[in-house]
Formats: C-alpha cells, structure tokens, sequence
C-alpha cells in the first residue's frame, strides 16, 4: 500500500524535473531557429510552440478514444484551454515582471481562441462523427493563417533578432524537437502519476480530466512560457497561451474522434456542459482585459487566477 503512494509521486517529481529542463531547451533552440525564419515570437508560439507542448492532450485524445472514453478527451482538453488562459496566464503575471501585449494581435489571436472553443463544444453537444472530427483539425491552420496575415504588419517589425548563434539553425530545430519530446514524456509521467493517486475518489471521468488532466497536460505550457517570460520572450509566451488553447479545441479535442469517434458528454448532471461554458466566458474575458490593459500584471494574475478557481462552484451548480 505503501508503495502504491510513494511511487506515483516519486513520478509525480521525476515528470517535473524533465519538464522544467525540457522546455528550458525548447524555449532556447526555439528562439534561436525563429530568428532563422524571419517570424515573429507570437507565430512561433502560436504554431511551433504550441503544438510541441500541446503533444501530451493530443496523445491522451488518441489513446482516451481508441479506449471508448470519450468524456477523458473531451475534459482534458476543455480543462486545458481554461487552465492555460487562466491559471497558466495568472500564474506567469504573479511570478514575473509585467509586460506588454500587442492589442491588436491579442484580439485577433483571442477571437479565434474563443471561436475554435465555441466550435468545439458545439460539435461535441451534437456528437462527434469522423467528418465533423476532420472540419475541426482542418480549423486549425485556416485559423493560424488568418492570424498570421492579420498581424503581418506587426511581424515585419520584430523580423530582425538579437539573438545570434554558431550552430547550424538545423542543429536548434532538432535540440527544439528533442527536448518537445521531453516535455511529452514528462508531462506523461506527472500525468499518469496524477491519475493513480486520485483513483480512489468517485468522480465521474469528465471532471478528473477537466480538473486533474487539465492542470497536468498544462504544466508545458507553464513551464515554458516561465521560461520564455525569464528570457524576456514576452510574444513567444502569449502567443504559446493563445495558440495552446486553439490547438486543444481544434486538433487535440479531435484527434482522437477523427480515428475512434466515442460518444461525450456523458455524464448526466449537465454540468460537464456547464463547465464548458464557462471556459468560453472565461476565454472572453481575459482576452478583453488583455485588450483594454495592453498589458499582463500582478492585479490581472490575481484576476486570472480567482476566475480559474471559480469553476470548481460548478460542480456543486446542479
């Protein structure tokens, strides 16, 4: 019985050294291969950075409806876009210095999160099909490039990069893949290690994902947008919030229906609905306080923070 305890935590710690040393690497090798392109940080965060640490939903969608649990993906991923546009952001404001965000690529940025989100769970109200699986993943890049167009004008002016290197920009894209895959691993590892240790409550699937695999698959997402934040790549960790949260409504909430379509919103209070609308609103309103601050503070952490713990009210909401 003893055993059963000390070792998913001994996971639990093992996962988060890899994470930290991970994304530490990936933000690096990362920032570096941009400033081989030409493209803004909050592209590289929205596309690269964002599918890298989005790895582990994507991988839990596959294996959670390959099983027939539908509800494990839907909550991990719904739980992720509200971890990370809450919890993650707040955290980042309350453990850093403030800095600027760019309005106007907050808002375009922040529409497409939100609409991604309303896509998702409308899809999932009426039920996943593999066709309806597919429109959602190919939302995706029409959306990244809609994106990318509309903040065109701002990446020409951050096209030229302080940061220099004497590697090969090829040796930074494989360190970058390499160490994406070590925040897979051990967000697998903090994961699962989770998910042993809360086996004994009774509570239904959607909430253990939504709450439990929410906040263990959106540790990358802290872990390198700390780290980005540290190195002063402000964009870089906005643009990997925002574009985190459009992968796990669009790719990461669909991979897994596209090959294993199972059946969602199975539990019977209607609260797991409730929740996702409250990550909707909650979206709306961070990216409005974003959009009229133009900035990310202490006083917006706080904010961000208590609008995350608020959902828990919900589970006593029926």
């Amino acid at each position: 019985m003893l055993f059963d305890v000390i070792f998913p935590i001994g996971a639990l710690i093992s996962g988060i050294v890899v994470l930290t040393i991970s994304s530490d690497k990936a933000v690096e090798h990362t920032v570096y291969f941009a400033s081989a392109l030409g493209v803004s940080s909050i592209v590289i965060g929205l596309v690269l950075v964002s599918i890298g640490t989005d790895l582990p939903e994507i991988a839990n969608s596959i294996v959670s409806c390959w099983s027939g649990y539908g509800d494990i993906d839907l909550g991990d991923s719904i739980g992720s876009v509200l971890t990370q546009i809450t919890l993650v952001l707040g955290l980042i404001a309350l453990l850093s210095r403030k800095f600027k965000v760019k309005r106007n690529e907050v808002l375009v940025a922040g529409f497409f999160e939100v609409l991604a989100l309303i896509l998702a769970i409308s899809v999932a109200k009426t039920g996943f099909t593999r066709w309806k699986a597919f429109l959602l993943i190919a939302a995706w890049p029409i959306f990244i490039w809609i994106i990318r167009r509309a903040t065109k004008k701002d990446t020409v002016k951050t096209k030229s990069s302080k940061h220099k290197t004497h590697r090969p920009y090829l040796f930074h894209l494989m360190i970058a893949i390499l160490s994406f895959a070590g925040i897979a691993i051990g967000a697998f590892a903090v994961v699962q290690s989770v998910i042993i240790l809360s086996n004994q409550l009774d509570i239904p699937e959607f909430f253990i994902s939504f709450f439990v695999l929410g906040i263990g698959t959106s540790i990358p997402e802290l872990a390198v947008d700390l780290m980005a934040i540290r190195k002063r790549q402000y964009e870089l960790a906005i643009g990997d919030i925002i574009g985190s949260c459009i992968v796990d409504s669009t790719v990461s909430i669909a991979a897994g229906q596209l090959f294993f379509p199972a059946a969602v919103f199975v539990e019977p209070s209607g609260r797991s609905f409730l929740l996702g609308l409250y990550a909707i609103l909650s979206s709306i309103l961070v990216i409005l306080v974003l959009f009229s601050r133009k900035r990310v503070d202490k006083k917006a952490g706080v904010f961000f923070v208590v609008l995350y713990l608020g959902s828990y009210s919900l589970l006593y909401a029926m």
